[in-house]
């Protein structure tokens, strides 16, 4: 969280995180698409030719008020590949939240796996508790055959508890619902901050 007292504003980061190709961009490009035109900025992409994110998939969005500030969300994805691992941890410091984008297509279990664990040790690293940080489970693919039951992922993803939607990026189902989630844990802890 940044305060800008001159703009009366406070500037919210939230991040998409989980494996590579588990339907962070697609979520972000959703909920981009939902916005209103004069609620947003630009969504700027950075992609390899495999159309996977490079670096990371950005837009901000505002609206509401935390304690007479205008909230100006910073809504950025992770890239999952695992040569990524320094850009992931730059781009996750300072947020004020995070949204895991898992994976639910069949043996796609230990990938969630590695890569909580890598954004758990990427919290800890930045003086944070993963176990109280204001975290939103997506589990993501639901509509793929075979999928991951959704008490397995919970077991191994979800120990404490977090709040959880199920969702297929595509078409959009869940991810709304996702991401109301996590603007109401991130401004009631913000709120408790100002």
């Amino acid at each position: 969280m940044f305060i800008n007292w001159a703009q009366n504003r406070v500037n919210v980061k939230i991040v998409f995180h989980g494996p590579g190709l588990s339907g962070k961009t697609t979520t972000l490009e959703w909920i981009y698409k939902q916005i209103p035109r004069d609620n947003k900025g630009d969504f700027v992409a950075l992609n390899t030719d495999e159309d996977r994110t490079l670096y990371f998939d950005y837009f901000q969005l505002e609206f509401g008020s935390i304690k007479g500030f205008k909230p100006c969300f910073q809504l950025y994805t992770v890239p999952g590949q695992k040569r990524y691992f320094a850009s992931r941890k730059l781009i996750l410091h300072g947020a004020d939240g995070v949204v895991f984008v898992a994976d639910s297509a069949p043996g796609r279990l230990q990938a969630n796996v590695e890569m909580l664990a890598m954004l758990e040790n990427h919290l800890r690293e930045f003086g944070l508790d993963p176990g109280t940080f204001p975290t939103v489970f997506q589990l993501n693919k639901r509509d793929l055959v075979d999928v991951i039951p959704v008490e397995t992922l919970l077991h191994f993803l979800n120990p404490n508890g977090f709040p959880y939607f199920e969702s297929v990026a595509t078409t959009g189902s869940g991810v709304i619902t996702t991401f109301k989630a996590m603007i109401k844990l991130v401004m009631a802890d913000i709120t408790t901050k100002l």
